[in-house]
Order: structure tokens, then C-alpha cells, then sequence
């Protein structure tokens, strides 16, 4: 029971360090007061963050990590006792543990008594092991102190030998050895936690809205010109390991070139990778409605061929390749995690942790990558295989404006808006449609005598989609689909709500009075649902002071399929919206965006020392800086001095737990100002 207690407590203190929570919560100070004589106190005060809690050094064993205080050995003095703690802590059930354990909120004070044995002044080392968590997270942390002590004059006579043992004796009862290993990179339990942990996320990563629609294209891919089950196999696998390491790469480059933890919002939102992934998906659509097939020129195709036999094993990397990059705008934030803590200067850990992810991510990929050559060599596939490509043609045609879409957003092109990307949608599912009657034909279709089952369907739920869309052209919610769809900022013809305009004050405002001057930047941002807000800290922050109003600090991206799904979902709740109208001054920072700031708004990062010139550089480094985290949608709701009202929240569509969010954080604003 305490073997797995303990891999319980190192599982929390993984999961800190995946999520690179790299502020510590606790604030120690310390300092020496002689209490009468030679002894003297070793005193350690901690300030804890709100909402964090720090353990006591006194409760059962098995359970999380209690606070110790090590002391470096010295013949200059000898530990009196074990350390005092106060304030009485808090004695709570922990259900994870299933035991009752002990810890302090706000601040704690710790007091160690000493015998001074010079009379010289003299400093005493050491270091304090703790761990301090949240509702939803622990962190572990190991830090070195330094405290000046004054020396004393001694009775040399004096018998300490009991003293100095049941000191010692004392100290020996905090289970250092077994702490001191779990706080080691290298240990293999922390090892085995980070991989295990980063291994849910890769197969969760393979759910997101991004990366699903691939699998289509995967299939289909592998469904093309397999001379013998063997070099399907070969490729399923070299595609596959590709993924693993390219995963693993990135991770490594990252922590050997700094090259930063918004790389993965660089790549999937700059107009360069989402062009050429536009014009990818465009060719594999044309491929699979029977207009060319892909291969690899023949020269390049043939000496491929010399070395790894037939079949074009090296398509198989770059397929890898492309899912691997388009994945980034909803892996992103899961894969950033990793890569705060790589662009750190650590190594081992975000490499252990993109091998796990890389390895679920890719795992369901190879199977459906071998699976086809299976279905291959059933009897009597005929032409029901090229059916199915026209199909995944279809819905990889509609997936590509996608990536239209982000160069449109980040770069305010205004080329795409709402309405015609739904019309584009709609016109692609009402001729899918008709494709499984029957009445549309391509060059490879077999001849199809009446429609079945299945093909009728299919049909259905392609029309039954189209109609489902058509209210979007005229401004509905559309929620199913959200995170597919540009935001609804960017629609021209909406009847479902009047909109504010812009650049109304406070004064003009009925609904709250959200604005004190017109926001900067409010001709290219738009908050979703007529909100108003702003979209420049320092300008947000004066206006919630004027207001005297708590502020919602919403980091979100142009790219961001979550963010869209959060607004369409949860912000559009009348509880929700009712409470961001009244109760608090909103400012939409987007990591993402590449409009250029006036050289006179540059900033310089205190996280890679490198200038940030545009709006999403400067508000990825910001978020990184003072939160340690660059995943979006991340909400957080602070006082006019910038400091957290409650604990921050990201992606949940729970709408409930959403306002109690903004509720919680509003009592404490007005706690706060009374």
C-alpha cells in the first residue's frame, strides 16, 4: 500500500512538471534569533499562493510528500529536537492517499532549534523538501537555504553526546533516502510517470478536432498500390516510427536552439506551412476523385526503390511528416507543455515525454495504415474501395479551408469570411450527397444498379449535415461544429443578434458599461456574442480600474479550435454571458495574431531574451512568463494589480463549473476591496 502511495505522489509530481508549472508557490524566508545562551532558532517563514497549500511535517506515512528541513553536517553546531510548525495546520480526508493528512494555506512559520559551538559567526546549509498542491495539481520542489548564524560563547564542559544523538536520531526519521531518489530527473519511477502521463495525452491529442479528419487521408493513402502485404506492413511501420520521432525531434531542437514554446503556434498559424498544407490536402482530394494518382517522381521513386526495396517506403515519412505539422493546431497546446520546459534548458524530461506522446499519437495511425492492406486482400473488394476514397475526397476537400481560414484570421486578410466557408461546406455535403445516390460519377466509379443500405445511409447524414449548416449562413451558433468554422466575428450577414458597434464608451453602453475608451486593435479583434472588452492589457487594466471591476484575462488564438468551441459552448450560456457583461472587464489576449506593434510597444522576454514585435508574440511571451503555460483557451481572472483572484482555468465545457469560476473570482475581488 505505501509502494503505490508513493507512485501516487510521484504521478502528482510528474504531472506538475509535464504542465510546467515552474513558479514555486511558496516564498521562503529565514533567519537566526538566539533564544537564550548557546541556542539558538533557525526560523523559516513561507508565504503560500492562494489556493495552494504546503504540507506539514507531522502526519501518517504513505501519503504525499511531507514538508523536511535537511541540514548540511557541521561541527559549528548541533540540532536541538525536531522543527515547531504554526499555525495549527488544517487536517483534511485525502481521498487519493485514504488517509487524513495535514497542511497550511496563506503562511506557515518553522522553527528549528540549534546549540551554537563557536564563537565565531558562521552560516548553516541545507535544504527543504516539500511539495505544495491544488484541487487539480502538485508540484514538488527541493531548494537549497543559507542562514547566518552568530556565534555564542560555549561551555566546553557541557555533555551533548545525548543532544547530538537524538538529534541525529530525529533526523533520521523523515524518509530521506527514499524522497532524495524521487527527486532525482534521472530516477526511473519519474521517468516511467511523465511517459505514462505523456502517453494519454498523445492518444487524446488523436480526439482533437485537428488531427481526427486525418485519418481518412491515411487510410486512403495506404490503400494505393501495395504490391504485397509485407511492404504495407514495412510502410505502416516506417510511418509510424517517422511520427515517434519527429515528435521527438522537435522537443530537441527546442531545448538545443531555445527556439521557443510558441513554435508549435508559429507553425500552424504562419501563412507558409498552412499554404502548403492547403495545396496538400487540395492534391490528395484531386488524387482521391481519380483526376492523378500521387507518386514520387521515378527517379527519386527508383534509387528509394535500390535502398528499401519496393513501394516508395520514403512517402511514408512524409506522410508522417504532414500529419505530424497539421496536428500542431489543436496538439499544440498539449505538445507547448513539453516544450516550456524544453526551451527551459532541460533535455531529458520533454524528450522522454515526446516519445510518449509521439508513440500514442502514432499508434492508432499504424494501425489504420496497416489495416487497409487487410481489407485489400479480402475476396471480392471491388469497387467499393475507390467509393470510399471519393468519399474521404469529399470531406478532405471541406477540411482544407481550414487552413485558409487560420492564414485569414491571424493575418486579417478578411478574404474568408463565415458565410462563405459554410456556403463552400454546405455545397460539398449536398454533392457528397448525391455521390452515394448514384448520380454523380467519377472516372474510376463502378457501375452502381441500385443504392444500398449503407450508401443511403451515408446519404442521409450527408444532406441531413448540409441542412444542419444552413442556418450558419445567417449567423447561428452552429456548436457541433465550432471548432471547424471561422469565429462568428467573422461573419457579414448575421440576424441572430444586433451587435454593439465597436467603439461605443461606457456611457453609451445599456447592457454594463464595459468600456471606458474604444479598444486598440478593435477594427481586426472581435469578442464573440456582442461582448465587449479589449484587446491591450495595460489600456484593460486601466479601464477595470476606473470601473473598479475584476478582470478576465482570456489567452485564445486565431487557431484555436478549443478557443471557439469554449465561446460557442460555454460563453454562449445566458448565466455566462450575463455574468462577462456585468461583472467584469474581459481582455482577449491572442498569442497568435502577427499584427506588427509600434516600435515604442516591443518587448523584450525576460523568458528567451528575444524582442517580441507583434501582438501574438508579445502575449505567448507574456502568458509563458508569468504563467508558465502557452496552451489556449486559458482564462484567468485577476485584481487590478495583476494578481490572481482564483485558480485559472483552460478548456472545459462543463458550463457550471464555468460559473462558478467568475463567481468565485468576483467574491474574492470584492473580499478584496472592502
Amino acid at each position: 500500500m505505501k509502494r503505490i502511495a508513493l507512485l501516487v505522489s510521484v504521478f502528482l509530481i510528474i504531472t506538475s512538471t509535464v504542465f510546467a508549472q515552474l513558479v514555486d508557490p511558496v516564498k521562503w524566508s529565514y533567519e537566526s534569533k538566539n533564544v537564550k545562551g548557546d541556542t539558538t532558532e533557525i526560523i523559516f517563514d513561507a508565504k503560500i499562493d492562494m489556493n495552494w497549500h504546503l504540507y506539514s511535517q507531522y502526519f501518517g506515512e504513505g501519503g504525499p510528500v511531507r514538508t523536511t528541513f535537511y541540514f548540511d553536517e557541521s561541527d559549528k553546531f548541533e540540532i536541538i529536537g525536531k522543527p515547531s510548525e504554526s499555525p495549527e495546520p488544517e487536517e483534511v480526508m485525502d481521498e487519493i492517499f485514504n488517509m487524513k493528512v495535514k497542511y497550511f494555506s496563506n503562511a506557515a512559520t518553522f522553527a528549528q532549534k540549534i546549540k551554537v559551538l563557536t564563537e565565531n559567526d558562521f552560516t548553516i546549509t541545507g535544504s527543504i523538501e516539500y511539495q505544495v498542491c491544488q484541487d487539480d495539481k502538485c508540484v514538488y520542489f527541493n531548494p537549497d537555504f543559507a542562514v547566518n548564524v552568530k556565534g555564542v560563547k560555549t561551555d566546553t564542559e557541557t555533555d551533548t553526546e545525548t543532544e547530538t544523538t537524538a538529534a541525529k536520531s530525529d533526523n533520521a526519521l523523515s524518509p530521506q533516502v527514499d524522497l532524495e531518489e524521487i527527486s532525482k530527473p534521472e530516477n526511473k519511477n519519474s521517468m516511467w510517470g511523465i511517459f505514462f502521463l505523456a502517453f494519454v495525452l498523445g492518444l487524446a491529442g488523436v480526439l482533437t478536432p485537428c488531427v481526427f479528419p486525418m485519418i481518412p487521408m491515411t487510410v486512403s493513402f495506404f490503400m494505393q498500390g501495395q504490391s504485397s502485404k509485407f511492404n504495407s506492413i514495412v510502410k505502416a511501420l516506417i510511418f509510424g516510427i517517422s511520427i515517434v520521432v519527429l515528435y521527438m525531434s522537435v522537443g530537441l531542437i527546442v531545448s538545443f536552439t531555445s527556439a521557443g514554446a510558441d513554435l508549435t503556434t508559429t507553425l500552424s498559424t504562419h501563412w507558409i506551412p498552412n499554404t502548403i498544407f492547403f495545396a496538400l490536402f487540395i492534391a490528395f482530394a484531386a488524387s482521391f476523385f481519380g483526376m492523378f494518382e500521387i507518386v514520387l517522381p521515378s527517379g527519386l521513386a527508383n534509387k528509394a526503390d535500390r535502398q528499401v526495396d519496393k513501394g516508395g517506403f520514403l512517402a511514408s515519412f512524409f506522410m508522417a511528416f504532414t500529419l505530424v505539422i497539421v496536428s500542431f493546431s489543436c496538439t499544440g497546446p498539449i505538445v507547448g507543455a513539453l516544450l516550456v520546459k524544453a526551451a527551459a534548458g532541460d533535455i531529458l524530461e520533454p524528450l522522454i515525454g515526446m516519445f510518449g506522446f509521439g508513440l500514442a499519437f502514432a499508434l492508432p495511425f499504424t494501425l489504420f495504415a496497416i489495416f487497409p492492406r487487410m481489407l485489400k486482400g479480402m475476396p471480392k473488394s471491388g469497387g467499393w474501395m475507390n467509393s470510399v476514397k471519393v468519399v474521404l475526397g469529399f470531406i478532405i476537400l471541406a477540411f482544407s479551408f481550414k487552413f485558409i481560414a487560420n492564414i485569414d484570421q491571424s493575418y486579417h486578410l478578411n478574404l474568408l469570411s463565415r458565410d462563405v466557408y459554410l456556403a463552400i461546406w454546405i455545397v460539398l455535403f449536398i454533392l457528397l450527397g448525391f455521390y452515394l445516390l448514384g448520380k454523380l460519377k467519377f472516372s474510376h466509379d463502378s457501375d452502381i444498379p441500385f443504392v444500398t443500405v449503407p450508401r443511403l445511409v451515408l446519404a442521409i447524414i450527408s444532406f441531413s449535415f448540409a441542412l444542419y449548416l444552413l442556418p450558419g449562413m445567417f449567423g447561428a451558433e452552429l456548436n457541433a461544429v465550432s471548432s471547424l468554422l471561422p469565429p462568428k466575428s467573422a461573419q457579414q450577414f448575421d440576424i441572430t443578434e444586433s451587435k454593439i458597434p465597436t467603439g461605443i464608451t461606457a456611457m453609451d453602453n445599456t447592457d454594463s458599461g464595459t468600456l471606458c475608451e474604444t479598444p486598440k486593435y478593435s477594427d481586426i479583434l472581435h469578442l464573440p456574442h456582442g461582448l465587449q472588452g479589449y484587446f491591450d492589457y495595460e489600456q484593460g487594466m486601466e479601464c477595470a480600474k476606473k470601473l473598479n471591476k475584476p478582470v478576465l484575462l482570456d489567452f485564445k488564438g486565431h487557431a484555436c479550435s478549443n478557443c471557439k468551441e469554449m465561446e460557442n459552448k460555454v460563453w454562449s450560456d445566458p448565466e455566462v454571458l450575463k455574468r462577462l457583461r456585468n461583472d467584469y472587464v474581459i481582455i482577449a489576449l491572442y498569442v497568435d495574431d502577427r499584427t506588427k506593434l509600434p516600435e515604442d510597444e516591443w518587448v523584450t522576454s525576460e523568458y528567451d531574451g528575444k524582442i517580441k514585435k507583434t501582438i501574438g508574440k508579445k502575449y505567448a511571451d507574456f502568458q509563458i512568463t508569468k504563467y508558465n503555460i502557452n496552451s489556449q483557451p486559458y482564462y484567468v481572472l485577476v485584481d487590478h494589480s495583476g494578481e490572481n483572484l482564483t485558480e485559472p482555468k483552460g478548456f472545459d465545457l462543463n458550463v457550471n463549473r464555468f460559473i462558478e469560476f467568475l463567481d468565485n473570482g468576483l467574491k474574492e475581488f470584492k473580499k478584496r476591496n472592502k
